[in-house]
């Protein structure tokens, strides 16, 4: 592959914090970590699937430098390192910063499995794919992944069965990738939201009505009454939720500590869950059924 002569020291010269991949950048958490990075120093390449997205960023955050990334699409991926690697010369990546997510939502008794697999495709392999994509550019720097993970990775919800088993799962992951990395300098950091004011959970309740729409009358007898209760509590996080803001700045003190948390929650919220799941099963659940109304 050719370089370009003198690339590393001009990034190193405008961009003094290195450059850094931030992928499901286009809305929420994503797009609020671009322009936070942006300003602290970074060289900010953002992941999204669209052009427009990108266009769009590019035109918010000057400097940003778009990529066509969609994290199920292993061409997308391999053309992401590529044109990456070609853009930084003989430098590296300082940061992964793997955002990219959806959430799945209702029983899983009627879940469609396909639905389920694209969420687990999406919030765990495709984060596992550009893990493994990136990781050459991160060795040398020895830099730092970050994986956005949730509180729904600590403690389950209801309805939230696809979305949180992702989470869980990525929290794993974090865990056997920070020690498998340790040797090689490169540092692992899960980040664990609670309600934060995103257009996933918008998204989450459309696709939550046209699984209602599709949910056959007995089972929506049984469930109808506490899903309706579900899709009002995640309206309420989708207007009333941190800002996005709060966990881009974690983001960047995860990528920039001299000693990064290995997790790190963000919101009273997100602390509140966390002790509640350290309780007994049964004690936990029916502080669930209660706050449900079930």
């Amino acid at each position: 592959m050719t370089r370009r002569a003198g690339t590393s020291a001009v990034t190193a010269a405008a961009h003094p914090r290195g450059a850094v991949l931030v992928t499901g950048a286009s809305t929420g958490i994503g797009a609020a970590c671009v322009a936070h990075l942006a300003r602290a120093g970074f060289r900010v390449f953002a992941g999204v699937r669209r052009a427009e997205d990108g266009a769009r960023l590019a035109d918010a955050v000057p400097g940003v430098e778009p990529v066509r990334l969609d994290v199920t699409h292993a061409g997308d991926i391999a053309r992401a390192a590529q044109s990456i690697d070609a853009a930084l010369g003989e430098a590296g990546l300082a940061g992964l910063v793997n955002n990219a997510g959806i959430a799945v939502a209702g029983p899983l008794e009627v879940i469609p499995i396909a639905d389920l697999r694209h969420q687990l495709e999406v919030n765990v392999v495709g984060q596992v794919a550009v893990t493994q994509a990136m990781l050459p550019l991160l060795r040398r720097t020895r830099g730092r992944i970050v994986f956005m993970g949730s509180i729904s990775g600590r403690m389950a919800a209801p309805f939230l069965g696809p979305y949180s088993a992702s989470k869980f799962a990525l929290a794993a992951l974090a865990d056997a990738l920070r020690m498998e990395l340790a040797p090689s300098g490169v540092e692992v950091v899960l980040v664990e939201p609670g309600e934060i004011a995103t257009p996933i959970w918008q998204k989450g309740r459309e696709a939550g009505d046209a699984l209602i729409a599709k949910t056959p009358p007995a089972a929506l007898e049984r469930y109808g009454a506490r899903i309706v209760t579900v899709q009002r509590i995640a309206a309420k996080a989708a207007e009333t939720g941190a800002s996005p803001d709060k966990v881009a700045e974690v983001v960047l003190e995860a990528l920039t500590a001299a000693r990064p948390p290995t997790r790190r929650l963000v919101g009273r919220d997100a602390k509140l869950r966390a002790w509640i799941a350290l309780l007994p099963d049964s004690v936990r659940d029916a502080l669930i059924r209660r706050a449900l109304g079930m």
